[in-house]
């Protein structure tokens, strides 16, 4: 048994148990001193990630190759930077516990798990250490009724997808005979003896997938939770948990289902349509500025799900450069979410931003870019990650999907470029407060990686053309 494969993850949780018995002690104030130790943790998790061998441990429970490093790494880094970006804030809104950088840590755990997985009960253990946290961090704004609310809607939509995935589960299991990803992968290398009782499972799995990469139809929790939960948590949901979430449904749908392609590619390309769709156009009239990005998020799915309908090298390696490019647009644009504060009072509407440029030009022109380079502006990173899912579509023949992701683009741009006009050419509501400045330096990095990625993509190309070659063996 080669244990130090998951060495990672057990180093990670190690940290979170002596973090937790730290935060516990009688003391005043522990909550800076538990947020600097799990970033340490989360970099000292991930140096252990990139020297990882390659292989299977546990049984075949978990797997290490190019993918799973790619993946963890992007997670374990936007992780640490969402947690960076609740330092002053959580501190201003007098929810600074040392509770919350635990849940954090123990949320990115369970991340690392179903990244790792290679078996259905390792993949659904690491997915419900996640969901148990997420569900307590929606909340953790306990005093206040729109957080209380938003970690309710969440629990029951969550738990509802949890259960439909566990019974899919089963369903594979009792038709199929094994749980391991490999041995299922050999028992459904013929599709036309497949039985019928897979198929079910597999659809229902593909339900719980979708539920957590918030596409359509099972998106309705996050415009909900985006608006009514803190700030600092939305920062970490629509970043970082996204990359576990997107991983795990790559992971799953090219291998152990790789050879019945046929039978989920049409539910993908739907969910695909829909969501682009939809989130293109439930975006124009929202005011509130979380709401709008949780709609931004679900018309990105669309591009995701259909570099994954494409499938092969292509489609993958589409999928997989989408993911960490998404997830540094979004940890830019919530920085900016994260400083929007006025008179020391959180404020969360677009008209928040007008004239934002005559009063702190700097963050309006990182915001500026965050919002041309989600619209798919060359030469702004988003704009290569759209290329790269709409080439491996047209070459896959999926040439509806091509067409409706551009036009999907087209209307997107439309309230991404209206913040920028906000910004640049409105009347000033009234100055902001002084930049946090977790939320400066967050903006800077995030921000030059979009700006200059054209410059020198062939570094995270590379990698993700590796990561994609794991998955397809």
């Amino acid at each position: 048994m080669n244990w130090t494969l998951a060495l990672p993850e057990i180093v990670l949780a190690l940290s979170g148990l002596a973090i937790l018995g730290v935060g516990v002690l009688p003391r005043r104030d522990t909550y800076d001193a538990s947020c600097m130790a799990t970033i340490g943790a989360f970099i000292l998790t991930g140096a252990l990630v990139l020297g990882s061998p390659e292989g299977t441990a546990f049984g075949g429970q978990i797997v290490s190759d190019a993918f799973t490093r790619f993946m963890k790494l992007f997670t374990l880094g936007g992780a640490a930077l969402a947690l960076l970006l609740s330092l002053e804030w959580n501190r201003a809104e007098g929810i600074a516990r040392f509770e919350y950088p635990v849940l954090v840590l123990f949320a990115t755990l369970g991340m690392l798990v179903m990244i790792s997985a290679n078996d259905l009960m390792s993949l659904y253990m690491g997915l419900e250490l996640l969901s148990l946290s997420l569900y307590v961090l929606a909340s953790f704004d306990r005093d206040n009724a729109r957080s209380a609310e938003a970690g309710l809607k969440y629990f029951v939509l969550g738990a509802l997808s949890s259960g439909l995935m566990l019974y899919g589960m089963s369903l594979v299991y009792g038709f199929a005979g094994t749980t391991n990803f490999d041995r299922l992968a050999d028992a459904m290398a013929t599709p036309a003896n497949v039985s019928s009782g897979v198929i079910v499972g597999m659809v229902f799995m593909i339900a719980g997938f979708t539920f957590k990469v918030a596409a359509v139809p099972f998106h309705m929790w996050t415009p909900d939770v985006y608006e009514g939960a803190p700030s600092s948590v939305v920062a970490y949901f629509a970043t970082a948990t996204k990359v576990g979430a997107i991983a795990v449904i790559v992971r799953v749908m090219a291998g152990p289902f790789g050879s019945l392609a046929d039978q989920w590619q049409q539910v993908l390309m739907l969910s695909s349509l829909a969501s682009m769709v939809l989130g293109a156009f439930a975006a124009l009239r929202q005011e509130n500025i979380k709401r709008l990005m949780a709609y931004s998020w679900i018309s990105h799915t669309g591009f995701v799900m259909m570099g994954l309908a494409a499938g092969g090298d292509a489609g993958l390696r589409g999928v997989i450069l989408y993911t960490p490019i998404y997830l540094l647009m979004s940890l830019g644009a919530f920085a900016v979410i994260v400083a929007m504060r006025r008179q020391g009072r959180a404020v969360e509407t677009v008209g928040d931003l007008a004239g934002l440029a005559r009063t702190d030009l700097g963050m309006a022109v990182w915001m500026a870019i965050f919002m041309f380079s989600m619209a798919g502006i060359p030469p702004l990173a988003g704009f290569f990650a759209k290329v790269f899912v709409f080439k491996a579509a047209i070459d896959a023949g999926l040439w509806t999907l091509a067409v409706v992701g551009v036009l999907a683009s087209v209307v997107s741009a439309f309230y991404y470029l209206r913040i920028v006009k906000v910004m640049f050419f409105d009347e000033p509501a009234g100055a902001l407060d002084v930049r946090p400045t977790g939320a400066s330096f967050v903006m800077a990095s995030t921000g030059l990686f979009n700006a200059l990625f054209f410059l020198w993509p062939a570094p995270l190309v590379a990698a993700a053309q590796a990561a994609a070659a794991a998955l397809l063996g």
